[in-house]
């Protein structure tokens, strides 16, 4: 619920300042980890690399891609409560066209990650079968619509966002519930079709009908947990206090809880339903990562990706308190960078967790140029949508 009664809200502008070092610091360790990645991988060892770099890649595209799910919900919904946060949102999913080129060092190793380019017709029946899918011109297609969608959705609900900063004419804000109505099916679509593409044909063998809801369940859940980070850094540094309050976080708090559920609860069915059918083409993928070492990293996700942040985000109060939401969020974080680990590394490791430094090269590289990017777009537009018609409900919100 919300008060109604006018309240005056002042655009805020974030100021370079608070950037300092921080923007130079980030693009240097970036771009020079990433020159490290591809030499390691153009001279000594390119299939480490390539799976190194899918694992780094697809965590930092399951956030952005969250990023423009939740602008999505909330003009799909008309939310009024999650305006003031909208504006990070945005942000956030504009990265998706930075992603786009980080994505290009893939096309190189691509027959180092996914086995099924290599092979012709008549080597595996299987993959016969599914050639009408799995065959190069029409995997490179799709890779081109999903990143133009992406990048095309994402500009153009900041673009109409940023305009209506100006003169605050409701037309952009039906302008973007028209965008939102068309790209919401595609988004569907392009984060199923993605996962399917990028992590399950790592192994053609293996498929699950709900691969795709449970990548979405990761990608929702890890880009909630960065906005929560991102507002609490920027009221840390002196910004939105008059309009995000602990009654937003408790909103953000209560959805992290649950999509803490939705995970386990979409990771169980999965599970349950390949173990019950037993089908050899399904079960590859569980009997490979339940066996050896890989053992070990299942049961910690089942523990610390669902009952550690259940526990934690239950208390009515922990939800109304942005320091404890805050490390919770990066616990959550962590959970979904073993899972997406899970994911990719043992069709590489495939007798055990075999942990190497490009694993944690890679997403660095990766992480560090899109944060330089992020903070360097910080300061161009405001940091909420000021003139957006529900900004007053929003900053007023009462649960």
């Amino acid at each position: 619920m919300s008060d109604h009664s006018h309240v005056e809200i002042k655009p805020e502008t974030f100021d370079y300042k608070h950037v300092g070092g921080k923007f130079l610091l980030l693009s240097a360790v970036g771009g020079l980890t990433l020159l490290a990645c591809f030499a390691y991988g153009f001279f000594f060892d390119s299939r480490q690399f390539a799976f190194s770099y899918l694992f780094g890649f697809y965590f930092f595209f399951t956030i952005c891609m969250g990023g423009l799910f939740w602008q999505l919900v909330h003009h799909g919904f008309d939310a009024e409560w999650s305006t003031v946060l909208r504006r990070q949102l945005e942000n956030i999913a504009s990265l998706l066209l930075i992603l786009g080129i980080l994505f290009i060092p893939l096309f190189f190793v691509r027959e180092e990650l996914w086995k099924w380019m290599k092979m012709g017709p008549g080597e595996d029946a299987l993959l016969d079968g599914k050639s009408a899918y799995l065959n190069q011109p029409f995997f490179w297609i799709r890779c081109v619509f999903y990143f133009v969608f992406f990048a095309v959705a994402s500009y153009l609900l900041k673009r109409n966002s940023v305009r209506q900063d100006i003169d605050g004419d409701t037309k952009y804000t039906i302008r973007n519930r028209r965008v939102t109505f068309i790209s919401l099916p595609l988004f569907a679509i392009a984060l199923s079709f993605a996962a399917v593409d990028y992590l399950m044909g790592l192994d053609f063998h293996w498929y699950s009908t709900m691969w795709g809801v449970y990548i979405f369940a990761g990608t929702a859940l890890s880009s909630l947990c960065v906005l929560v980070l991102i507002i609490t850094a920027l009221r840390s540094a002196g910004y939105l206090r008059d309009v995000v309050t602990v009654e937003h976080y408790h909103i953000m708090g209560k959805l992290m809880f649950a999509f803490t559920v939705f995970w386990a609860y979409i990771t169980f069915s999965q599970y349950m339903l390949i173990w019950y059918a037993n089908i050899p083409e399904e079960t590859i993928w569980f009997l490979q990562r339940n066996t050896a070492s890989w053992w070990y990293l299942n049961i910690a996700l089942v523990i610390g990706h669902f009952f550690v942040p259940f526990l934690l985000l239950m208390p009515y109060s922990n939800k109304r308190r942005p320091a404890f939401l805050c490390g919770v969020a990066v616990w959550i974080l962590f959970m979904h960078l073993l899972d997406l680990y899970v994911m990719v590394l043992p069709v590489l490791h495939r007798t055990g967790v075999s942990v190497h430094f490009m694993d944690f090269l890679c997403p660095l590289a990766i992480g560090c140029i899109l944060a330089a990017v992020f903070l360097k777009r910080l300061g161009d537009t405001g940091l909420f949508p000021s003139k957006d018609p529900r900004i007053e409900p929003s900053v007023q919100l009462k649960n």
